[in-house]
C-alpha cells in the first residue's frame, strides 16, 4: 500500500512471482490486488474487519511481463451498507492493464 483512505486506496505489486506459466502477469494476481485495495477502502469506510466482498468483475486489457503494477481503487459510492469501487491496474508506463469493479458489504455484528 502506498496510500489509503475510504475514497482512494493505492498499492503496488511486482510482476515477477505473480506470473502464469506463459510469463505474463496472472489475471488472478491482478484480481487479488484489486480485491485487496477495494477491501481496505471498504474497511476504512465501515470499520476494520467489518467488510466483505460481494461482487468482483474485471477485464484484462494487456499483458505485462516485468516490473511492477500499480492499482488504484476509487470509491464510486460509499453507502451505509454497501461500498462500490472502480479499480484500475497500470503498468510502469501508465498503460491500463486491468479494469475492475468491486462491491463490498458491511458485515457488522458477525462476531468481529
Amino acid at each position: 500500500m502506498t496510500s489509503g483512505g475510504p475514497e482512494l486506496v493505492v498499492g503496488t505489486m511486482p510482476v515477477v512471482g505473480n506470473r502464469q506459466p506463459f510469463g505474463v502477469l496472472h489475471g488472478g494476481a491482478s484480481l487479488a490486488l484489486a480485491e485487496t485495495l477495494a477491501s481496505v477502502g471498504a474497511c476504512l469506510h465501515f470499520a476494520p474487519g467489518a467488510a466483505a466482498g460481494a461482487e468482483l468483475s474485471a477485464t484484462h486489457l494487456r499483458p505485462v511481463t516485468s516490473g511492477r503494477v500499480t492499482g488504484t481503487a476509487r470509491a464510486l459510492r460509499l453507502g451505509r451498507t454497501h461500498a462500490t469501487y472502480e479499480i484500475s491496474v497500470h503498468d510502469e508506463s501508465q498503460r491500463l492493464v486491468c479494469s475492475a469493479r468491486m462491491t463490498c458489504v458491511a458485515v457488522r455484528g458477525q462476531g468481529r
